[in-house]
């Protein structure tokens, strides 16, 4: 099998399976008769560009589509600008290094979670209104996912 082949398969199996891990996703490879190593999957996982996101039932891989591919060229603005973030009911508070909070709001509203309502950026301040406490929470998690 070659690159093209496997890429496709890969997208398929994370369309199809709750894949959390490059380890779940090389068994489900050999599942389907594909032999792969996990430091192939890891760079099948880099050049698809997929990302990692909480979705309340596990963390999964998911590909970036045009709407959140700038996402990535956000992550290191997320790494080095929050300080902080915390919940209170459905609202996500976001702290920042002075004058980055647009920059950092730009970058989450560019990942398009749909547990996200909306966002308002001050200084160095984001809140982050969402649908509901467990969503808050689920965002809180992938926030700290990235940035670790």
């Amino acid at each position: 099998m070659n690159k093209k082949e496997r890429h496709s398969i890969i997208l398929e199996l994370i369309e199809n399976h709750p894949v959390g891990t490059q380890e779940e996703l090389v068994s489900l490879l050999q599942k389907e008769g594909y032999m792969a190593t996990q430091a192939t999957v890891s760079r099948d996982i880099r050049e698809l560009g997929l990302l990692k996101v909480d979705h309340g039932d596990g963390v999964r891989y998911v590909q970036m589509n045009d709407n959140n591919r700038n996402a990535r060229r956000y992550e290191g603005i997320l790494k080095e600008e929050v300080q902080s973030v915390d919940y209170a009911s459905s609202m996500l508070v976001i702290k920042t290094g002075s004058g980055m909070a647009m920059a950092v709001a730009a970058a989450i509203d560019s990942m398009q979670m749909e547990e996200i309502v909306g966002s308002i950026a001050g200084d160095d301040t984001i809140f982050l209104a969402l649908h509901s406490a467990e969503d808050a929470k689920a965002v809180k998690e992938a926030i700290w996912q990235i940035l670790c």
